[in-house]
């Protein structure tokens, strides 16, 4: 499995912000690839350029605050990037953050952080040497599983191919999936759309980039390998 370089750094900052202490757990495409490497996976998986994550404290943070607690992470870890905010957090809106190169000005990548949602799954992941707190698979599967089963999957068609991902490499447990989702305040919808638009679905997919050199598999090939690994969940006439 290769990294770009942005990714190879956004694990570094993954693992200054855990050694720091901050009260978040990350989430998203970066804890997939970690997921996958722990298993041995060493298929080409899609390229990101945003870290996800979850902030939980007792008390709600400021903008100053996690911008402040962020930089300082970085800094003591030596990595000279500055934190900025673009968007603060709401009512089912995270806060978006840009890390950009002192040096240049460039923006290399962004983080998108929910604050203070139900609290997730979580286990420690080592991505070759690089430490850091991530949802645990259980909790990918069924937080992708919720998305894909409403007509976000449209706009969630990165949830479709990570299912895709992680079908190669976890068997399904809908025992574990079921009790996840209901510890984190989840549910499933029917997925009409996922089976019912199929059109509509590979439309989304066939709009869908991936980035550098990662083969990017047929439709066909992904929508029948993620309909036959959750078809425990699926509804019965299907």
């Amino acid at each position: 499995m290769n990294l770009s370089e942005e990714e190879k750094l956004m694990y570094k900052v993954m693992k200054a912000i855990f050694d720091s202490g901050i009260p978040i757990s990350f989430k998203g495409a970066m804890v997939l690839k970690a997921c996958l490497f722990e298993v041995g996976y060493t298929e080409e998986t899609r390229h990101t350029v945003d870290i996800d994550a979850n902030w939980n404290s007792d008390t709600p943070p400021s903008a100053e605050k996690m911008i402040d607690s962020l930089q300082r992470a970085l800094s003591k870890s030596g990595i000279d990037l500055e934190v900025s905010i673009y968007r603060m957090y709401g009512e089912g809106r995270s806060a978006g953050f840009e890390l950009t190169e002192k040096a240049t000005g460039e923006i290399l990548f962004s983080m998108d952080i929910d604050v203070n949602r139900t609290i997730a799954s979580t286990k420690i992941y080592d991505m070759d040497g690089l430490r850091f707190r991530g949802v645990s698979p259980s909790q990918m599967i069924a937080d992708k599983l919720s998305a894909i089963s409403t007509d976000k999957v449209f706009r969630r068609i990165k949830d479709v191919v990570d299912l895709y991902y992680i079908s190669k490499a976890f068997d399904f447990n809908r025992t574990d999936v079921m009790r996840t989702l209901e510890n984190s305040g989840r549910s499933l919808d029917a997925f009409y759309g996922f089976l019912h638009r199929s059109e509509d679905l590979r439309h989304a997919y066939e709009k869908f980039r991936f980035d550098g050199d990662v083969n990017k598999p047929s439709f066909d090939e992904i929508y029948c390998a993620v309909k036959k690994y959750i078809k425990d969940v699926l509804p019965k006439d299907n």
